[in-house]
């Protein structure tokens, strides 16, 4: 949507989360004027900066990946990213832990392929060789899907063309994660190691399409990454990229509507003000921002209210922040599987109720990044995947159970004490991701499904 009015395009961009300010980055860098709008009082949208008493916290994502990526768009603004934010290289990448009927086991994870291939041997013979053989093959995988991944796929014809046919064979909408791993490992443990990372999208690898087993790959093959300062401070210094630009980096600013000429966008109304310009960019939470943005009237086929409605969603997530007195014997990242993973992730995706027995993620950063914690303290982040809020839960009633599953487990991961060493906590449930304007709190918006 355009109006142009002078031979230097005006632009709102709607969030300053990674996407806006990439997005900022690059048209500021081709000469546009841009203004980057955003609702909270710092950058960084759902992956802000979250404080407790001197501790810093990432308020969403911890994982980062493939930084060439993010090179790519610094260097095309004239900035090298190592020349902006120091980056670590975490070895482990991280720990999982299971229990239960499946057998108590836990795994550290390296970008070392051939001692992975060891470690996952020891666990089930045979299964480190299909580790190798899994790279292998996804690594032609990923490299006949990057044509797609870098196009824009509007419709099923987007795929067809020429350069994305080499993709063809891996689109299999009829296959999910699990079923293709299940062909390759004989562990069922082995198995969802190479397959939870589905749960960056919000699915469950049961159904999950197969196409995403480029998700583990590009972790062993790329490795896994901590930002100086959190991801949070990685967008600050993206933000403050911005503004040497030439952006105009307005935070505590939510853009309340956006105003049209016919199809044409003309401008954002912030606190009761119409700012007008040529072209508008919507970062906001995608279906959000379609419903409350965009008039039903100038929206694709298929995106009215009602049809919204009929999506599918991902799940949402309880947050707990903990600033916790001492240090912790965990590493950077820590996944710690259900005692019944399949039945958990039914809770989450299908019948929608807060599982009995959770699935955690804790990070842990202080002690590779001492900058997150006043000195001798440390910040512990958790994360428990949830139903979005299509789902019957009064998450008021269900925090305190959650906080004592955390307990529990962190006591299994020889944490005793950690409820005496909480000195300050905020917590985040899927209700306050949908107050965030994030639709139904599903943290990771629509489903990706392919079929």
């Amino acid at each position: 949507m355009s109006h142009t009015t002078s031979s230097v395009p005006r632009i709102s961009v709607v969030g300053a989360g990674p996407g806006g300010l990439t997005v900022a980055m690059l048209l500021a860098a081709s000469g546009a004027d841009v203004t980057l709008w955003e609702a909270h009082d710092r950058v960084g949208g759902r992956s802000r900066r979250i404080e407790i008493d001197g501790h810093g916290f990432d308020c969403g994502a911890t994982f980062f990946m493939m930084p060439w990526v993010l090179d790519e768009i610094t260097r095309a603004c004239g900035y090298p990213l190592e020349s902006l934010h120091h980056m670590d290289r975490l070895d482990p990448m991280y720990r999982l832990v299971f229990r239960g009927d499946l057998g108590d086991l836990t795994l550290d994870t390296t970008q070392d392929l051939q001692e992975m291939a060891s470690r996952l041997d020891a666990v089930c013979p045979g299964d480190g060789q299909a580790f190798l053989a899994f790279m292998k093959e996804n690594r032609h995988k990923l490299n006949a899907m990057t044509p797609v991944l870098r196009d824009a796929v509007r419709n099923p014809l987007d795929l067809v063309k020429l350069r994305n046919l080499g993709a063809a064979k891996y689109i299999k909408p009829w296959e999910s994660v699990y079923d293709n791993l299940s062909k390759r490992f004989s562990d069922e443990r082995v198995r969802l190691s190479m397959s939870f990372q589905s749960k960056y999208l919000g699915m469950s690898p049961f159904e999950c399409p197969s196409i995403f087993t480029i998700l583990p790959f590009i972790e062993y093959e790329d490795g896994v990454w901590h930002p100086q300062g959190g991801i949070n401070s990685l967008l600050a210094t993206l933000g403050r990229t911005c503004e040497e630009l030439g952006v105009d980096v307005r935070t505590g600013s939510p853009v309340e509507s956006v105003t049209y000429q016919g199809r044409r966008a003309t401008g954002v109304v912030v606190d009761g003000v119409e700012h007008a310009c040529d072209h508008v960019v919507l970062n906001a939470d995608a279906t959000w921002a379609m419903r409350h943005l965009i008039p039903e009237g100038l929206r694709p086929r298929g995106w009215s209210d009602a049809e919204i409605g009929k999506k599918r969603y991902s799940c949402s997530t309880w947050m707990s922040y903990m600033a916790i007195e001492g240090e912790l014997d965990l590493p950077h990242h820590t996944i710690c599987f259900s005692g019944d993973y399949r039945r958990n992730l039914q809770d989450i995706t299908t019948d929608l109720k807060a599982s009995e027995d959770p699935s955690m993620y804790f990070c842990n950063p202080v002690p590779i990044d001492p900058s997150m914690a006043p000195p001798g303290m440390s910040s512990l982040y958790c994360l428990i995947p949830t139903p979005n809020c299509r789902a019957d839960v009064d998450w008021a009633a269900e925090g305190p159970r959650l906080r004592e599953k955390i307990a529990e487990q962190l006591e299994r991961l020889g944490i005793s004490d950690i409820k005496d060493r909480i000195i300050g906590e905020k917590i985040i449930s899927p209700d306050d991701w949908q107050a965030d304007n994030i639709h139904l709190g599903a943290t990771f918006n629509i489903a990706h499904n392919l079929g």
